[in-house]
């Protein structure tokens, strides 16, 4: 709990514990609106005395506690890696009309391989859909050269 609403909370305790002790007992249907009121302008005042003192006092320094955090691994790839967009099946691709490409792009859609926008630009999701269904009509080789990639496209236009 914040040192400010313990402090608080302690004397308006304090407060209403000393009123209860100093008023003479009296029925709590006895205390028209005018009491009621006083009472809480009483409190209030506390309560706000009891905010500008907590904002006054000066502040302890205390430790701040630092969890460390785990450090990324960084493994050395034992390959190239390449990316998608430098590919023989990125080559090919670009190499066709933008009419073509989009056509390309549905024909992928209509087999359920891409799901993204017919943009007629190649992106991760073209390079998914060719790479799977190249595999699925058992022409994976070919993607490694141009001229293969070239095969799998044209079978998919014409």
């Amino acid at each position: 709990m914040l040192p400010a609403v313990s402090t608080l909370k302690r004397n308006t305790i304090a407060a209403l514990t000393a009123f209860a002790i100093a008023l003479p007992a009296a029925p709590a249907l006895a205390w028209g609106q005018r009491e009621q009121d006083v009472l809480k302008g009483v409190v209030g005042t506390l309560a706000v005395q009891a905010l500008i003192r907590e904002a006054k006092r000066p502040q302890r320094n205390r430790p701040v506690v630092v969890q460390p955090q785990p450090q990324p691994v960084y493994v050395q790839p034992t390959q190239n890696y390449t990316s998608i967009y430098r590919t023989p099946a990125a080559r090919a691709f670009n190499s066709y009309s933008s009419s073509e490409r989009r056509l390309i792009q549905r024909r992928l859609s209509a087999y359920g391989y891409y799901r993204g926008g017919i943009d007629g630009a190649f992106g991760p999701g073209t390079y998914s859909a060719v790479n799977a269904y190249a595999q699925d009509q058992g022409q994976a080789a070919q993607l490694g050269s141009t001229a293969g990639a070239f095969g799998v496209y044209d079978g998919l236009i014409y």
